[in-house]
C-alpha cells in the first residue's frame, strides 16, 4: 500500500480544517444564508492547495484570488486565509521567495484598498494580524529553503572531505605498498641470490674441491641466517610491534663492510669525505643501493670482482658500482632492482645511471643530495 507524503497529509488536514471551520460559521451565524460563492471558492483554493507543491506559483495566484474574492461576496466569514498562509509559505518554500513577496503585498494592498469604502469586512487589529501572518508565511518559507540549501551544501563538504579521505588513505596505502615490496626485495633479494650463487659453487667443487665447498656452505648458512633476521625484523615492523624491542641494524653506510662481505665478491672498495654525517634516510637509501648494485653484479655480470666507491662532495652523496663482467645486454632496466634503486634516489631529489660502460662491464651511478629529503 502507497503511503501519503507528508506535504498531502497536510494539505488535507489543511482542507478539512478549512471547510469544517467554514460549516461550524453558518451553525453559529444562522441568520446568514449561504450562497454559491461560500461552497465553489473553498473548494477551488483547495484544489490550488493540492496543487501547490507540483504547481507553487499558479497554486498561490489561484488561492489569493479566490480568497481576494471570498470575503467580499461570498456571506460566511469561513477561515479560508488558512489556505492562503500555506500557499504562500510553499511558494517561498520552494524558491519563488519574489514572487511569494509581491503577491503578498497585492493581497493586502488590494485589501487595503477595498477596505477604505463600503462595507468593511476586516477591523483595523484583524487587518494589521493577517498582514503579520502573511509576512510570516513568506519569511518562514524563505527561512526553512536557507537552511535546506545549507544542510545540503555542509553534507555535501562532509562528503567531499571523506571523499578526499578516502583518495589519500589509498594514495597512501599504495605507496606503502611500494615502500614494503622495495624493503623485502632489497633486504631477500640480495641474500637469496648469494644462497643461489654459494649452493651452484657448492655443487660444481663438491667432490673435487671440498674445501671451497665447505666454504660455500658456511657461506650459506650465514647468507640464510642473515635472512631469516631480516625478514623477522621486517615483519616486526609491519605488525607494530613495541617500540622497544629489539630490532636489527638497519643497513648503513657504517655497515660497508658488512654489505661487502654478504655480497661475496672481490670489492675494490673506496671512500672518501665524512660518510658519518648523513642523514638517515640518505644513509638507508645509498646502503640499499649499494646492496642492490652488487647484487645485481653477483647475479647478472659473470664478474667475480667489483669496484666500489663511496664520495661526499659538495654536498652530495656520491655511489658508482663497476664491474668488468661479461654480463648480458643492457635494455634499459626494467628489472624490480633497477627500478627499485632509481625510486629510492628520486624519492630523495637524487638521480641514478645504470647501463654499459664502454670498455665493458656495467656501471652504477647514483646521486643523492644531502638536503634534499622530501
Amino acid at each position: 500500500m502507497r503511503r501519503l507524503s507528508a506535504s498531502t497529509i497536510v494539505s488535507v488536514a489543511v482542507i478539512i480544517v478549512t471547510l469544517a471551520g467554514t460549516v461550524a460559521t453558518s451553525f453559529f451565524q444562522p441568520a446568514l444564508t449561504p450562497n454559491a460563492l461560500d461552497i465553489v471558492l473553498p473548494l477551488v483554493a483547495s484544489a490550488g492547495v493540492l496543487a501547490r507543491r507540483r504547481y507553487p506559483v499558479v497554486a498561490m495566484i489561484v488561492v489569493l484570488a479566490t480568497v481576494a474574492f471570498y470575503y467580499p461576496f461570498a456571506r460566511l466569514d469561513g477561515p479560508i486565509l488558512i489556505m492562503a498562509f500555506v500557499v504562500l509559505y510553499t511558494a517561498a518554500d520552494l524558491g519563488h521567495l519574489i514572487a511569494a513577496i509581491a503577491a503578498g503585498a497585492t493581497t493586502m494592498l488590494a485589501m487595503g484598498l477595498g477596505e477604505t469604502g463600503g462595507t468593511r469586512h476586516v477591523d483595523d487589529s484583524m487587518f494589521i494580524m493577517i498582514t503579520g501572518w502573511v509576512v510570516a508565511a513568506v519569511a518562514g518559507g524563505g527561512v526553512t529553503r536557507n537552511r535546506r540549501a545549507y544542510l545540503r551544501e555542509a553534507e555535501q563538504r562532509v562528503l567531499d572531505a571523506l571523499r578526499g579521505k578516502e583518495e589519500e588513505a589509498r594514495r597512501r596505502a599504495g605507496e606503502e605498498r611500494l615502500r614494503i615490496a622495495r624493503e623485502l626485495h632489497d633486504l631477500l633479494g640480495h641474500n637469496i641470490s648469494m644462497i643461489n650463487v654459494q649452493a651452484a659453487a657448492a655443487l660444481h667443487g663438491l667432490k673435487k674441491r671440498p674445501d671451497d665447498a665447505e666454504a660455500a656452505l658456511r657461506a650459506i648458512k650465514e647468507a640464510s641466517k642473515e635472512t631469516l633476521r631480516e625478514l623477522r625484523t621486517t615483519l616486526g615492523v609491519l605488525r607494530q610491534v613495541d617500540e622497544d624491542a629489539p630490532t636489527a641494524p638497519a643497513d648503513s653506510l657504517a655497515r660497508m663492510e658488512a654489505l661487502v662481505t654478504a655480497s661475496g665478491l672481490d670489492v675494490r672498495t673506496e671512500l672518501s669525505g665524512r660518510l658519518d654525517e648523513v642523514p638517515a634516510e640518505v644513509d638507508l637509501a645509498a646502503a640499499r643501493i649499494i646492496r642492490e648494485a652488487l647484487t645485481n653484479v653477483s647475479r647478472h655480470s659473470g664478474a667475480d670482482t667489483a669496484r666500489l666507491t663511496v664520495t661526499h662532495e659538495s654536498g652530495h652523496i656520491v655511489i658508482r658500482v663497476e664491474d668488468d663482467g661479461p654480463g648480458a645486454t643492457f635494455t634499459g632496466g626494467t628489472g624490480f632492482g633497477l627500478q627499485g634503486m632509481r625510486e629510492r634516489a628520486t624519492a630523495l631529489g637524487g638521480t641514478l645511471e645504470a647501463g654499459p660502460r664502454p670498455d665493458g662491464g656495467f656501471h652504477v651511478v647514483a646521486h643523492l643530495p644531502l638536503n634534499g629529503v622530501r
